[in-house]
């Protein structure tokens, strides 16, 4: 039989199609390994994450108890929309919730405290809690700032700035004040003369306080223009003052943008330090803050710390301007709005300044001519009550914090002293929405017997160490307006409505038309 070579030779070769070759099997059995691997870390992945997310919860509720205040809380995040776009409506809800609330932000536990005797319990004890201010107040005004001194470390460093706000320094400031509130109301008015129609004095009247306050504090040791660059510079540390902001400092944040601000703050107070130092040194009378405080240090009855630097100096000049900034523009804004829209009040203001200056309206201001402002000063206490500049400030609980029977803040949380409801509490202001200077006359009053209740300034040993000042800032700008101008309101559907940008001012910035007074 034939052998057929070729027929043998193609039945003896395996088909590729039927048998594929060693090497697939090797690269199939890869990639299902590599597949099944993936899948297994995407499952631990997604085990992880959920078994976080599923802590932060438990953990929250776990602090918050009982506590009034979301069930579960946004998973990392929590409240930031609302930190970021705070309202008046949104705090009031909060506080309406209970005397003691809770909310997260950024997993940052915060008890908000709305009634009274909690916010006070808060303010006054030091063993427990400290000021944080808001969350990112370290990083803008440096950590080894006074202001965040506790204990008897910072009792004593209070007691020697006490120096700065005592009745002869007060007198001394009266005179800067007065010059130049007259100095920008003037510019207010060729304003309004160049363009006519009403103007928006909400960034003016923050110029206007920036500027009184760098002189105050300064003198003529800073030039000009650096009290204008500060006042520019400064509208970045007002815009990063949310409760909680966004935690890193990087290049665009608004963290980062107010630590600019404060840099070049404080070179310029540092210059300006130096330069008092060496004007009191060379036998100049104190003619501002800093010079007050040099000659007190060189006082050979001084007993407190004597040496500080250009650079601790200019840090808390800088801290005064950070409590101060805000706070007196948000109260001098409001002292306006509530005077043109209450001209019966505004008349009565003119009423007294017509007596205690005897008609002669360019006579400069003393302290003692302050004091005779009876009316004045209740104008100014219940503006600030009707709208105070600060409805709240920050502490951080140190350690467990036994607030009430029931209740215990957890070790660094933010526990949050309010003073809205306090300044509103009916059974001591009666109509408490209601503006009634007339309320502070009464030396009988609620008002005047329930001090407790003004927590304006805050209570405690971190109770603003310059209301005096404060208050003599606002009374006697207002005072000055009301004999250089009219003031009209022009009232709009966002008048009443609040801003808030770390204090409280108006939607609309305040409208007033202006003209000038003749008898001024």
């Amino acid at each position: 039989m034939a052998f057929n070579i070729d027929r043998s030779a193609s039945a003896t070769v395996p088909s590729s199609t039927a048998h594929p070759p060693l090497y697939s099997f090797q690269v199939a059995s890869v990639l299902t390994v590599l597949q099944r691997r993936e899948l297994t870390w995407l499952y631990t992945t997604a085990a992880i994450i959920a078994s976080l997310l599923v802590l932060e919860q438990a953990v929250y509720r776990y602090k918050k108890r009982h506590l009034p205040g979301d069930s579960w809380t946004i998973p990392l995040i929590g409240k930031f929309a609302d930190s970021v776009s705070p309202s008046m409506e949104g705090y009031k809800k909060q506080w309406d919730s209970g005397a003691l609330s809770a909310i997260s932000v950024f997993n940052i536990f915060i008890v908000m405290a709305s009634s009274n005797e909690y916010s006070r319990k808060i303010l006054n004890s030091p063993t427990f809690a400290e000021p944080c201010l808001v969350h990112s107040a370290k990083q803008i005004l440096r950590p080894d700032n006074w202001v965040f001194l506790t204990g008897k470390t910072h009792v004593d460093y209070r007691r020697g700035l006490n120096a700065l706000f005592t009745r002869k320094a007060l007198g001394i400031y009266v005179g800067i004040q007065e010059q130049i509130a007259r100095k920008h109301l003037s510019q207010w008015l060729a304003h309004t003369k160049e363009n006519p129609g009403p103007m928006a004095i909400m960034m003016p009247a923050r110029y206007c306080n920036m500027d009184t306050s760098l002189r105050v504090f300064c003198g003529n040791h800073i030039p000009e223009h650096a009290a204008k660059e500060i006042n520019d510079k400064y509208w970045a540390i007002t815009q990063s003052l949310e409760l909680v902001n966004f935690p890193l400092a990087l290049p665009g944040t608004k963290v980062y943008k107010a630590v600019q601000a404060r840099k070049v703050a404080l070179r310029w107070l540092e210059l300006a330090a130096h330069n008092s130092k060496i004007a009191m040194a060379n036998g100049g009378e104190p003619e501002c803050m800093l010079d007050q405080w040099v000659q007190s240090l060189a006082d050979p009855a001084y007993k407190g710390r004597k040496e500080f630097s250009d650079l601790e100096m200019a840090m808390v000049l800088f801290s005064f301007l950070f409590a101060s900034q805000d706070a007196m523009s948000s109260g001098l804004i409001y002292g306006f709005q509530h005077l043109a829209d209450h001209p019966d009040v505004l008349a009565k203001v003119r009423e007294e300044q017509e007596r205690v200056r005897q008609g002669d309206y360019r006579k400069p201001l003393t302290i003692e001519m302050m004091d005779e402002m009876v009316y004045l000063q209740a104008v100014v206490k219940e503006s600030l009550r009707v709208t105070p500049p600060v409805t709240m400030v920050p502490y951080k609980a140190t350690r467990a914090f036994p607030i009430s029977d029931e209740y215990t803040v957890p070790a660094n949380s933010m526990v949050i002293p309010s003073f809205y409801n306090s300044l509103h509490d009916p059974e001591v202001y009666p109509k408490p929405d209601e503006f009634k200077p007339e309320r502070w006359l009464d030396a009988n009053g609620s008002a005047n017997t329930s001090p407790k209740n003004y927590l304006v300034y805050g209570s405690g040993p971190h109770r603003c160490i310059g209301l005096e000042y404060a208050n003599m800032n606002i009374a006697l700008t207002l005072a000055t307006a009301a004999v250089m101008m009219n003031f009209q309101h022009e009232v709009t559907p966002l008048s009443d409505k609040i801003d808030i940008i770390a204090t409280l001012f108006p939607k609309d910035g305040c409208r007033l038309n202006l003209s000038p007074r003749n008898n001024a």
